[in-house]
């Protein structure tokens, strides 16, 4: 089942407990952030109200007791799109309560964790998120009778091998 507009925002909206996002990519082409990329890439000030709305949508779920936590696989160099998520998305998604991981690849090996990102909604629901080889996303998939044993075993073992945005960060 392919996810998109409101089908795909509910997942967000009624979240019960938690989401958790693996993401394994090093850049991300997504039409609706070119503008914020490109302002980064050329030295521009982030905006005062940058993400405004998702950050509200962290600080609402945080505040209502329901977790977001994201890890992050990289490796150095960063590539201009992560320096932008590290400069101007990820400080904004921590203030706002996401708890966001960084699993650093670049000195030792993948330890384990898939090739795939995904969203994963109270540990009941699991989203493929599809993209080409240049991190342009092609698709979000709602996965059938998932395995969710090896979902969370994923998500256990990438923040077991991850460390804190603002540790990493420092």
């Amino acid at each position: 089942m392919l996810l998109d507009g409101d089908a795909w925002q509910a997942y967000f909206r009624d979240i019960k407990r938690s989401a958790f996002r693996l993401e394994v990519h090093q850049t991300y082409t997504m039409p609706a952030e070119a503008d914020t990329v490109r302002d980064f890439l050329a030295g521009v000030r982030q905006p005062d109200d940058f993400n405004a709305s998702w950050h509200r949508t962290i600080s609402d779920h945080a505040a209502a007791g329901r977790t977001m936590t994201r890890a992050k696989i990289v490796r150095r160099p960063l590539t201009p799109y992560s320096r932008y998520l590290f400069e101007w998305c990820i400080p904004g998604n921590v203030a706002a309560g996401e708890d966001y991981q960084i699993v650093d690849v670049t000195d030792r090996p993948n330890p384990g964790l898939p090739e795939q990102d995904f969203w994963m909604f109270d540990e009941s629901t699991v989203v493929h998120l599809h993209y080409r080889p240049d991190g342009t996303q092609i698709g979000r998939e709602l996965i059938q009778d998932p395995d969710m044993g090896q979902y969370l075993a994923w998500r256990d073992l990438a923040l077991e091998s991850a460390v804190p945005f603002s540790v990493y960060r420092t």
